[in-house]
């Protein structure tokens, strides 16, 4: 068969077609390794730049030092002078309870004290009375006028009217301790917001009967709040105390930033410290990657121009690279 027969006028039009595609086909070759190689520069310029330098988490939320204001006496409520969110400065006056035992008991204390007093002054006039007697006696022994036996009752009175004395001043010493006692549960009667802040969970209501130690109310900082950002361990390599934290409120939507300092971390993970922990001790164990709280302060003049509440969820970036 002869070749050059083969070769038909339709073929001889199809070869430049099949060399564009094969053109074409190279230059596509070309551009996805161009493609590649620059998706692998920038992932690598991306890891030295921002994945090498910084580790994030969204689970994150704000915390305060809760102060709980208890009861510190007994008695019946006559005043209550806060509500929940209401925002209150330190001494402002919360609860009042019903002072009437408590001013009964100033008094009393106060009439032991002067009993106690009163009986101070007597033993003490025993005192020099016997004193005055056991001087005169010890002078008119040398001459026989007074016996040894007398004299030695005279120092046994003087003795006895001296230790009536200390006892007296004991007895004055016990009456001021009820006194002051009495006075601090007077004042107790009046409770009083510990810190500026916030009022939350009140419990307390007009007429109710507290106890000591009952709790009435909280008062929330929310002037010196803090974030317990949740990192997983594989995270906190090169985390340490000192380094700066951008955070993000879901509260603004992401739109303000805080500036926060890490202060340090948990003594363990939330796992540790549950009521029932984990025990991996067991035949099916499958591993879970755990997270450490840490804790991260805020800073006080962003926290007033944008202010937070305990609780809420915020997103924490740490600087690896920064020293506060």
């Amino acid at each position: 068969m002869d070749v050059k027969a083969s070769i038909t006028p339709e073929s001889m039009a199809d070869a430049p077609m099949v060399k564009s595609r094969k053109k074409q086909r190279a230059v596509l070759f070309s551009l996805l390794g161009l493609a590649v190689a620059a998706a692998g520069g920038g992932g690598f310029e991306y890891w030295k730049l921002v994945a090498s330098r910084y580790v994030s988490t969204d689970n994150a939320y704000t915390a305060a030092e809760v102060a709980q204001v208890a009861s510190e006496t007994e008695g019946s409520v006559m005043q209550v002078n806060v509500v929940d969110s209401q925002n209150v400065s330190r001494g402002d006056v919360l609860v009042m309870i019903d002072d009437t035992d408590a001013k009964l008991a100033v008094r009393q204390a106060q009439a032991d004290l002067a009993r106690a007093q009163a009986q101070v002054v007597a033993a003490n006039s025993d005192v020099e009375r016997t004193g005055i007697d056991l001087t005169r006696r010890d002078a008119l022994v040398a001459s026989g006028s007074v016996s040894g036996d007398e004299l030695t009752n005279a120092k046994n009175r003087a003795s006895s009217a001296q230790a009536a004395l200390d006892a007296a001043r004991a007895q004055v010493a016990l009456a001021r301790a009820r006194l002051d006692k009495s006075n601090v549960d007077l004042g107790r009667t009046v409770i009083r917001a510990p810190i500026d802040g916030v009022v939350a969970r009140r419990q307390v209501q007009l007429g109710q009967r507290v106890q000591p130690s009952m709790p009435l109310l909280s008062v929330v900082p929310v002037d010196n709040l803090y974030v317990n950002a949740n990192f997983k361990e594989v995270q906190l390599t090169k985390v340490h105390a000192g380094q700066t934290v951008e955070l993000k409120s879901d509260l603004y939507h992401g739109k303000v930033v805080y500036h926060g300092v890490i202060e340090g971390f948990d003594g363990g993970t939330g796992a540790a410290f549950a009521l029932i922990p984990a025990q991996n001790a067991t035949g099916n164990w499958i591993k879970v990657v755990q997270r450490l709280p840490v804790r991260i302060r805020l800073n006080p003049e962003e926290l007033a121009a944008h202010p937070l509440r305990v609780g809420l969820s915020m997103d924490a970036k740490v600087d690896l690279k920064s020293n506060s």
